[in-house]
C-alpha cells in the first residue's frame, strides 16, 4: 500500500470486502457520491469518519492515514490547463477567420492555415481524451 493514494486504498480494500459504494455509505451513513469521491481522489474522509472507515475495511488507521497524498494534482491542473488551450485555441481561429473574411482582409492561404491549425488542436484535444 505503500505507492497508494487514500482513494485507491479505499477503493481496493472496498472491493475485497465485495462492497459497493453504496454498502459501505450506508454502513458510515453517509452518501455513495461521498464515497465516490474519495475513491476518485477527488476529497477525503472527514476527520470523524476515518476510525469508523479503517474498521470496516479491516485496515489501521495509520495504514489509511500514510497514504500517498493525491499524487496527481498538479498534473491535473496541467491538463486541464492544457486542454482549456487546446479547446480555446480553435475557437478563437474560427473567429478570427470569420471576422477577417467578413472584412475581405484575409488571404485564402492564411485562412486555410488558420482553420487547420484550429482542427489540429481539436485532434490533439480528442487524443489526449
Amino acid at each position: 500500500m505503500a505507492n497508494k493514494t487514500t482513494g485507491e486504498i479505499i477503493s481496493s480494500k472496498r472491493h475485497e470486502k465485495g462492497m459497493t459504494q453504496k454498502d459501505l455509505a450506508e454502513l458510515l451513513n453517509i452518501t455513495d457520491k461521498a464515497v465516490s469521491k474519495w475513491e476518485r481522489d477527488v476529497a477525503l474522509p472527514d476527520i470523524n469518519t476515518i476510525p469508523k472507515l479503517a474498521e470496516i475495511l479491516d485496515i489501521s488507521i495509520e495504514e489509511l492515514i500514510k497514504a500517498n497524498p493525491q499524487k496527481n494534482t498538479k498534473n491535473r491542473k496541467t491538463d486541464y490547463l492544457i486542454d482549456l488551450i487546446l479547446k480555446a485555441v480553435p475557437l478563437a481561429l474560427g473567429v478570427c477567420v470569420v471576422v477577417t473574411s467578413i472584412l475581405d482582409e484575409l488571404p485564402v492561404n492564411s485562412g486555410f492555415i488558420m482553420l487547420g491549425s484550429g482542427i489540429f488542436c481539436i485532434g490533439l484535444y480528442l487524443l489526449r481524451k
